[in-house]
This record gives structure tokens, sequence and C-alpha cells, in this order.
């Protein structure tokens, strides 16, 4: 891939309007490259100010970034600080009784959380957590519902020095497992149920099924909160009621003093191998991505009502719900439910409702909402909203041009974010008063972070044409390593081939328009982006392997109107290949076969079966003749190398 074409065209520009720009934190493209030019002149003086200027120490950093074990960077180490100090208790001297959080439940109960409320719940939890002997650099898995008290679990893990591993409530018995051995958790946090869409998930006895899997010997508590008041099953000698526990616990906790590079949390990312990444995340550079991004890129203001609708089990509800707007005494709205129940109108109610500014969410709800209804917006006040955004894969113009139009009615800028688990926070997104948009493109990269578009040799490549992304300086908020993995670590994100091991390889592919402009083009390796969520096909294909009646499988992804991406198997089986009645049977055994060993969002939408897969004379799939296929369009690359080519008439036929 020396370069890739790109064939998207979108001349479409829409810049801020007067008075938004007059209100904006960063006003002009101006004043956008006054801040880079600082930032190219003087690195570590810039981020130096930002840190100085954002985070409360509580033991100031006399150096600011440390090279010597490249790629294994530390920012501010010498510095001292708490994660939970600096987004609550830096509040209560000046805005105690401020909302914190609005929640919204399923059913429509709201509850509200001033930042004393949530400052003293946090305290409870924190109390009870070390009464229960967690202690400092202790790894704790949460597996909760999208409610406050999840935060609360987040908060009350950073403000004792816990490392918590938010493990997202949708995921498996079999993929929790895996996540708790990986971690080396010592205790678990969850929920006897949670509740979306009117129906009820079981979590307990979830976690139940994952620990009596075996190896999980290091869990000594499972901490339940009483959600729905379901009859769990319950080890007197493990489990602990969390209302019980926090009932007599005091609602005073001195914060924990970590060392800047202190663990805060580790989050699981697919792969390209069948093992979960377990991303590692620093305390202080982590936090200062969140705050200077809720500040350049969301624009924020004291007076917004922030709502980001991604759930804390990925990292956007780590940065931009449990962290980023509390660090910045935000009003935020959480919403425990989905955005079809009880109808397609639910997101536009709340945002009425609780008067939204600031609306945050998934290119791939805001398809499933122009599908089910393109003018329900129609019937809502949505004239609280100043600003949109879009996060999690890239937005395509034509759901850029519907989300502008009938949700900030034309009058509200999208900032269309790219970053990944890995950044921690937002890398290229617009700065909404400085620049005009383009819909599609996510803009320019933030003040200080240095993008480039590069060939297979690290070498820059000209504007329009596509390659790798790459991000050439460290950053405060980048990942630390991989959990217990380091030459992992170094190898996916820091090639030799690519840079020398200098870069941070995205592992998406982009083009740069003559503006300077970035747009994503895809990812360049295996992984897969359904509805906002990366799925590595090692993991897909091993589930499906591990069935019985399956000899061998292949995953690629397809497009998708809604999900952006959908999975589609290729399956050989141990038996003869199957027809009608029989192959629509054992579709959905496996379908609901990989639910069950991944988790609902990992089930193919169209399994394919063949005698065989096209492979090379050296055994290896060619994953892009199975891509093509899963298109539905003709091959037309070389094929000279394949053992089989008769295998992929067959292939081509479906069945869903």
């Amino acid at each position: 891939m020396s370069v890739i074409e790109s064939i998207l065209n979108e001349t479409r520009i829409f810049p801020p309007s007067d008075a938004f720009v007059k209100q904006a934190n960063i006003s002009s493209i101006g004043a956008y490259q006054t801040m880079c030019a600082e930032a190219a002149k003087d690195y570590q003086g810039f981020w130096a100010t930002q840190a100085n200027n954002n985070i409360l120490w509580h033991k100031p950093f006399t150096q600011v970034l440390d090279e010597s074990n490249a790629p294994f960077f530390k920012w501010f180490h010498d510095g001292e600080l708490n994660v939970s100090h600096n987004c609550l208790d830096r509040h209560l001297a000046t805005q105690p009784d401020k909302v914190a959080i609005i929640f919204e439940s399923d059913d429509g109960t709201v509850i509200q959380s001033t930042y004393r409320d949530l400052h003293q719940s946090v305290c409870q939890f924190a109390n009870a957590l070390k009464a229960q002997n967690i202690n400092k650099g202790d790894c704790v898995i949460i597996y909760m519902p999208m409610r406050i008290e999840a935060v609360v679990a987040m908060q009350a893990c950073a403000r004792i020095g816990a490392i918590h591993s938010v493990v997202f409530g949708g995921f498996s018995a079999k993929s929790l497992h895996e996540r708790i051995i990986d971690a080396g958790a010592v205790a678990v946090i969850t929920a006897d149920e949670q509740v979306r869409g009117g129906k009820h998930h079981p979590l307990k006895a979830t976690v139940d099924e994952a620990i009596n899997m075996g190896g999980t010997e290091s869990v000594k508590s499972v901490v339940v909160f009483q959600r729905s008041g379901s009859d769990v099953p319950f080890n007197p000698a493990r489990d602990v009621w969390w209302h019980e526990i926090t009932q007599s616990a005091s609602t005073e906790c001195d914060p924990e003093w970590v060392n800047a590079e202190h663990p805060l949390f580790t989050l699981y990312t697919s792969g390209s191998t069948g093992k979960p990444k377990g991303v590692q995340h620093s305390s202080a550079g982590y936090l200062l991505g969140t705050m200077v991004s809720m500040h350049w890129v969301f624009d924020y203001k004291p007076s917004d009502i922030f709502w980001c609708t991604a759930d804390v089990g990925w990292i956007t509800g780590h940065s931009y719900v449990a962290y980023g707007p509390l660090t910045m005494g935000a009003t935020q709205v959480i919403f425990e439910g989905v955005p079809t129940y009880p109808d397609a109108g639910r997101f536009w109610e709340i945002i009425q409702k609780h008067k939204v500014t600031t609306f945050y969410t998934a290119p791939t709800a805001i398809r499933s909402l122009i599908k089910l209804g393109p003018n329900l917006p129609e019937k809502y006040d949505l004239s609280s909203l100043r600003l949109l955004g879009s996060v999690g894969e890239p937005i395509n113009p034509e759901a850029w041009m519907w989300f502008y139009e009938k949700i900030g009615r034309s009058n509200c800028p999208i900032v269309d974010t790219w970053w990944q688990t890995e950044t921690g926070s937002h890398m290229i997104a617009p700065l909404p008063g400085a620049f005009p948009l383009k819909p599609g493109s996510c803009s320019l990269p933030l003040p200080g972070i240095f993008t480039a578009i590069v060939d297979e040799t690290g070498q820059d490549i000209e504007n329009g044409k596509g390659g790798f992304l790459v991000i050439k300086r460290p950053f405060p908020s980048q990942i630390r390593t991989l959990w217990k993995d380091p030459e992992r670590f170094k190898k996916a994100y820091f090639p030799e081939e690519i840079g020398n091991g200098k870069y941070y390889l995205a592992g998406d592919s982009a083009h740069c328009d003559n503006d300077g402009y970035f747009w994503i083009m895809g990812r360049t390796d295996d992984v897969l982006n359904v509805s906002g969520h990366r799925l590595g096909t090692m993991e897909i294909e091993s589930a499906l392997v591990a069935n019985p009646l399956v000899a061998e499988a292949a995953v690629v992804g397809k497009p998708h109107e809604i999900k952006g991406e959908s999975v589609v198997a290729f399956v050989v089986l141990k038996a003869q290949l199957p027809h009608g009645e029989e192959a629509s049977r054992i579709t959905n055994e496996l379908r609901d076969w990989v639910a069950q060993e991944i988790g609902p969002i990992a089930k193919p939408e169209e399994i394919r079966f063949g005698e065989n897969l096209p492979k090379t004379r050296s055994g290896k799939i060619m994953r892009r003749l199975l891509r093509t296929l899963a298109k539905g369009e003709e091959i037309t690359q070389d094929i000279s190398t394949l053992e089989n080519p008769a295998i992929l008439d067959q292939l081509k036929q479906s069945i869903k």
C-alpha cells in the first residue's frame, strides 16, 4: 500500500456563524495557527503550560517529557496528583450545589446529583472498597449498567489509586472471563441486572459464570449494586451488596496521591489476533487530554448541558462522561436506555426535556434514527442545542447533512472527532469557532498533535493521496503500554518499518485535501468497526471455530448503512456443505454461538458456507477476495496465486 487512491469528492463547506465565533473559546483560524506554531517552536513548553494551567498538582512536576525509553514515554512523571480530586474536590469551594449529573433511567425516572452529592457518594464507595482490602495498584473490573453508580465506581477507584478496567455490559461471560484473568483483578463491581429498552439483562449471573470458568482466584470480592431487585445467586464468602457496604462508610476520603504516570485504567480493545489488548493509560497525561479537548473541541462553557451518549464500557464514555466533563465542572446528562425506546424520538425528547446544549453521539445512532424517522426531530424543541459532535467512525456526508439540518437546524457546528482508545482524547477534530466544516472530514489536528499521512516506509505522502495515518511526536494522553505485553505494544503501535519506530501508527488509512483537512478512509488491519465498536476478526473466527460443527472460518466486514460495517463470516463445516433449511438452522446456531462466546454485537449478519476458503499455495487466506465477495462485487484482482480458484463461485452464494 504505497498510495491509496481517494475517490471521495465532497466540496460543500460550512463556516461557523458570526454568533458562534463571537463566543468561541478559540475564535479564528489565526488563533489556532498561533497555538500550533507555539507547540512547534517549544513542544515541551507548550504542554507544560497546558498541564500547569489545567491540572491541580499535589506535587508539581519538574520534567515535562522523558523520551529516554521510547516508545515508553513519560509525561510530568515526577509530579503527583489524584484524578478524582481534580474532578470533584476542586469544585466544592466554588460550585458544590451545581448539578454534576442529570441521570435519566430507562423508564424515564430522573435523578440529579450535585458536585457535593457526587463527592460524598465517591468517598463513601472509596472507603467501602478500602474496607474490602482493595488498595493502590490493585486492578478492579467494573461491569455495570450505564448509571451514576458506574461513574462513582470509576471515580472511587481513581480516588484510592486502584486501576479500573471497565467491561461493556453487553459482553459475554467468556469475554469477561478473559479480561478478569488478564487484568489479574482482585474485585468485580457489577449489578444484579441492567435494564435497557424495557428489557432486563443479567449482569451478576454473567459475572458468576465468568468466575466459575476457573483461573479467577485473584478475585476476592464481588460488589453488587441493586438495580432491579431481582433474585441473584449470592456467595456470602465473596459477594457484598453495594448499599450495605456504603451504608456506614464515611463521606470523607482523602485522595491517594499518585505519580503522574500511575495507571488510571486499562481498557481492553480488540486486536487483529485473538487476544484482546489491555490499553493502559496514565493519570496526568490522560486527564490533560480530556481537559484541553473539552475546552478546544467542545468549546465548553459553564452554562452548557453536555450529553455524550457513549457507554462507559468504551473509551468515549471514559473520556467524555466519567472524566472530561467532571474535571471541567460541567453539568452532563447520563442515559441508561436506548435511543429507540419507547420510540425513536427518545434522544430528541431528552434533549428537549433537559435543554441539552452539546450533543455527542455516533454515526451508527444517527443512521439508525434517520431510518426510523427522518422527520421525527421536527416534533421536538431542539433550540437549546449549540454544538453537535460525532464519534466512533467517519460520518458519511449524507448523515452529516441530516444531523446538521434536522438536529442542529443548520445552526450548530458539528465536531467530527477522530481519536482512538489508544490516544485517550481527540487528536483530529474541528475547533468549532475557528474552522469551516466539510461534511465527512475530521478537519485538522489539535494544537500540539503532529499528524501526517505516510507510505509504508514512513515518507510523507502528497495531498490527495491516501496512506497510513501516523502521529509523529509523543503526546500526553497516549497509550503507555499494553497491560503485561510491552513487546506487542511496540510492534503494534511503533513498528520499526514506519518511521524507524518513532511514529505512532494509528492503523487507519487517510488522505489530506489541499486545505490540509484529514479524511479517514478506513482500517488498514483486520479490525472491524461495527456500530462504533472495534471487533477483531480473529476473535470472531476463534469463536466460530470453537463450535464443534466448524472446521475453519474467516471473517471480514462489509459496508452497512446503519452499523458502518457488518460482520460477514465464511465458514467451512466439518460435515458436508449444507443447503436449504439445514443451512438456515446452522446459520442461526452459529450466530447464537458467537453471541454467547463474545457478545451480541459480534454476531455475523451473514454466513456463507464453502467446502474450502480461498488460499494461496502457502495456506494464507486471501481476505481481500473475501471482502470483494462480501460486497457483492466482481473480482478483478489477480488470483494467480490462488490454490483453489473454483471456490470463489461457491462462496458467492449467501444465506442471511
